[in-house]
């Protein structure tokens, strides 16, 4: 099958790259079922080709004739934002569309200039949409369509309240398109909730990973993680190595270790400005760094063409990240591999995983790195007796440290 198949105009056919010819199971299932006006809900794995899913059949779908807002792309951070429009931007171009990124971080004055030139799609972020929305710079009464990505993000509590709030002003008859990769059960009914009548696409199993995802877990000591981590990047020529962590904290921890045992490498999270986030993408993009350390959140704005290593220095607490942080790598069917070092305290978060995407996902051991830490049992390591022993033992230096002070 290729894309001439679909009832797609031929400005769009043109402007779509030489290397694209055919299209991926999402893009099969999701561009007619858009042209047709309905609402979808798309679950395809990371790296599948979800934004030209939704994005082909939406740029056909709006009028370039009408200088008003009538597409909104909306997703949780900055990078997705950047990435969905670069993806999107001569596409738009090609049908006389004019597309405007909104999001923080970047100069509100600038972006005011452009929405000014009255464009058909935005590509937004809940958070500066909504702070645009208040003050009246812009306006959805002309929205038409409304695409909702990495839409499980979205309908986290973080999200929620701004996703409520913005839909709430949007005109009720409009198509409704959600795309992600995982939608957990709890979400199910809240995203169903939003759409009428809803087309269900299913391009793999839900929650599942891509077969050429090589997939390997080491089970470590808690305080050896780090150690591991510098030793598999020395011993490796890994050309680029995407490491995850749960806290922003300690990325930034991580990335000072590996830097002082000489290993080119950046920091990236919520927490820094945008000039400096996006400095450290582009460095690793371009090869000037060799190793990323990234929070969660930046696990879904991450796109980097042949990324060959995913580590997870933590497991995530929530078994979905899981699947978006290995998701990084074996994109475009393209093989990857993806490296998860795992202590005892996580054994619950693996099942979780486990459960969730159906692998088995044995633990080996890491060669050079014994584990000497134990399983936690639940019990106490001290008997309540002990305890109360020691209770008094203080009362009794307290008292003393009393009678001592006059």
């Amino acid at each position: 099958m290729t894309f001439n198949e679909f009832a797609l105009d031929a400005s769009l056919l043109a402007a779509l790259p030489d290397t694209l010819q055919t299209p991926t199971p999402i893009q099969q299932l999701a561009i007619p079922a858009v042209l047709a006006g309905d609402d979808v809900l798309a679950l395809a794995q990371t790296g599948s080709g979800k934004t030209l899913a939704f994005g082909l059949p939406l740029l056909q779908r709006l009028n370039p004739a009408q200088p008003q807002v009538q597409g909104l792309v909306l997703v949780p951070t900055r990078e997705l934002a950047a990435q969905v429009s670069v993806a999107l931007q001569g596409l738009a171009e090609a049908q006389g569309l004019g597309l405007v990124t909104l999001c923080g971080g970047v100069e509100q004055g600038q972006q005011q200039t452009e929405l000014a030139k009255a464009p058909q799609l935005l590509v937004a972020t809940p958070g500066r949409l909504r702070d645009l929305l208040t003050q009246h710079i812009v306006t959805l009464d002309a929205l038409r369509l409304l695409v909702l990505d990495e839409a499980d993000r979205l309908l986290e509590m973080g999200f929620w309240p701004d996703i409520q709030w913005l839909m709430n002003g949007m005109p009720a008859e409009r198509q409704t398109l959600l795309f992600s990769a995982t939608l957990p059960p709890e979400l199910e009914t809240l995203a169903t909730g939003l759409l009428r009548a809803p087309k269900r696409l299913e391009a793999n199993p839900a929650n599942s990973l891509v077969e050429d995802i090589e997939e390997r877990l080491y089970l470590v000591n808690k305080s050896g993680k780090v150690p591991a981590l510098i030793a598999l990047l020395k011993e490796q020529d890994w050309s680029q190595v995407l490491v995850f962590i749960s806290a922003r904290d300690d990325a930034d921890g991580v990335a000072r270790k590996l830097a002082k045992a000489g290993i080119a490498v950046a920091a990236l999270h919520g927490d820094k400005e945008q000039a400096v986030r996006e400095q450290a993408l582009g460095d690793f993009k371009s090869g000037k760094v060799r190793v990323l350390v990234a929070t969660d959140l930046m696990a879904r704005g991450i796109h980097v063409e042949a990324l060959p290593v995913v580590i997870n220095l933590d497991l995530p607490p929530s078994a979905p990240v899981y699947v978006h942080r290995v998701g990084r790598t074996a994109r475009a069917g393209r093989a990857g591999l993806a490296l998860s070092l795992v202590c005892h305290g996580e054994a619950d978060t693996l099942a979780a995983i486990r459960t969730l995407t159906g692998r088995d996902l044995p633990l080996a051991e890491l060669p050079g790195f014994p584990v000497t830490d134990v399983p936690a049992s639940g019990e106490s390591k001290r008997s309540p007796r002990d305890k109360q022993a020691n209770r008094r033992t203080a009362n009794k230096r307290s008292v003393k440290q009393f009678k001592g002070r006059s």
